[in-house]
């Protein structure tokens, strides 16, 4: 089948995170306000300057067997675990083939991670520095792959008609959902599971990112420390996971008598050209990815009732994001309830827009916009330019289509919008 202009739906869901095993007891944890920083408590965290993370909430052990575990670098485990929740919960009982719903040849993977297996490639060349050349896991160059998340995922479902990994730093998992909406919309398969995993709480990453100034040192107060939109915000909080969408064309879907959370309507990309760090100060990138989103598929500003914002609780990048809403919405920018759950869950990196994702999708199907937390001081530009949720979770308009957008920024200018809207 050939279609350059097929609908797309989100049919299944699955997470990860620093604050559950599943997307069920995420979302529950980002509706209630609860902050899944905590200390690392590893000898290795005594010399660093950061000492916080958003860790996972159920190790990846408890859930995969442990031979297979040996052969996978925990940001696919992630993947893994996200990916085989999602497809359950779409309905699939069993590998594409096997499962006669779905064509394998119709169906494909895009799991994207901004550093990959950065633990393996790490850990393994203190194995190669201590022990020798011998000792050196021969599983390692699958593992420390970028593309092994989505390439394990695709051998988990059967995927044959394609396996992909978009690299783009912090906008990665919004990019492999945006590349995969794409693939069902242009007619190259019926069904795409696709998110972002990222698993980078190790030594370097994190000795890395705090020389750069980009995280907060706020290692008395964990839960405290990412606070979007204050005024005091200090940097990110560094945190773990994965997030998994499965995609479907509309009348795949309803072919099959799926369960719909919403419609995925479409994304909107650019570049800032700025800085390979910094984010371009007025927005003018993001207002062009936005401006594409709104040109591209024709979404209508008015229906847009909620944002899940990238805001990582920097001092920079907050402000910007709002600055470019404003610009290309205008006074529909005021019906916009804007979410920073990162307030919650810390920045997942390459998997910040697979989470995310799952969160603004449960958003629109549940009509509740989940809290920002820790804002005791809100930054004026912040509240000049936007209607930030604070403290408890809102609820969505209960009547009509609403729609909502999920952004993600990353290091080198990287800009993704992504849009959902109720069915």
């Amino acid at each position: 089948m050939s279609s350059t202009n097929r609908t797309v739906v989100v049919t299944g869901i699955g997470a990860t995170t620093p604050l559950g095993g599943d997307a069920a007891s995420t979302w529950e944890g980002l509706v209630s306000g609860t902050s899944g920083v905590r200390p690392i408590e590893k000898e290795w965290a005594a010399e660093q300057a950061v000492r916080i993370a958003a860790q996972i909430a159920v190790e990846p052990s408890e859930v995969i067997p442990r031979p297979q575990a040996r052969r996978l670098d925990r940001s696919a485990q992630f993947a893994l675990i996200a990916a085989k929740e999602a497809w359950a919960d779409a309905g699939f009982t069993d590998k594409a083939g096997a499962d006669a719903s779905v064509d394998p040849d119709r169906l494909g993977t895009v799991v994207a991670s901004g550093i990959g297996g950065v633990t393996t490639l790490l850990d393994q060349y203190d194995v190669l520095k201590e022990k020798g050349v011998r000792r050196v896991s021969p599983h390692t160059v699958p593992m420390l792959m970028p593309n092994g998340p989505s390439a394990n995922v695709g051998l988990l479902v059967g995927a044959r008609a394609g396996v992909h990994t978009p690299v783009s730093a912090c906008a990665s998992g919004a990019e492999a959902i945006g590349y995969a909406i794409e693939m069902i919309r242009t007619g190259r398969a019926d069904v795409v599971v696709a998110g972002g995993t990222e698993a980078a709480i190790h030594p370097l990453p994190i000795a890395a990112f705090g020389n750069m100034m980009a995280m907060s040192k706020n290692n008395d107060d964990p839960q405290g420390a990412s606070r979007p939109y204050d005024v005091d915000r200090d940097g990110f909080v560094l945190g773990e996971g994965a997030g998994i969408l499965v995609l479907e064309s509309a009348e795949h879907a309803a072919a099959r008598g799926a369960r719909v959370y919403a419609e995925a309507v479409g994304q909107g990309i650019s570049a800032d050209a700025h800085d390979i760090v910094q984010p371009e100060p007025e927005g003018r990138g993001i207002s062009h990815a936005l401006q594409h989103l709104l040109d591209n598929t024709g979404l209508d500003p008015a229906e847009v009732m909620h944002a899940n914002a990238h805001a990582t609780s920097t001092p920079a990048g907050d402000v910007a994001e709002l600055k470019a809403l404003r610009k290309v919405f205008g006074d529909d920018a005021d019906h916009i309830a804007v979410s920073a759950t990162k307030s919650m869950i810390g920045h997942l990196l390459g998997g910040a827009g697979g989470v995310e994702s799952v969160a603004t999708v449960l958003a629109l199907y549940h009509r509740i916009a989940p809290p920002t937390i820790n804002v005791d001081n809100l930054d004026p530009e912040a509240e000049a330019n936007a209607d930030i949720v604070r403290g408890k979770a809102r609820k969505l308009p209960a009547e009509g289509r609403i729609a909502a957008l999920n952004n993600s920024f990353g290091f080198g200018g990287h800009n993704v919008v992504l849009a959902f809207r109720t069915v």
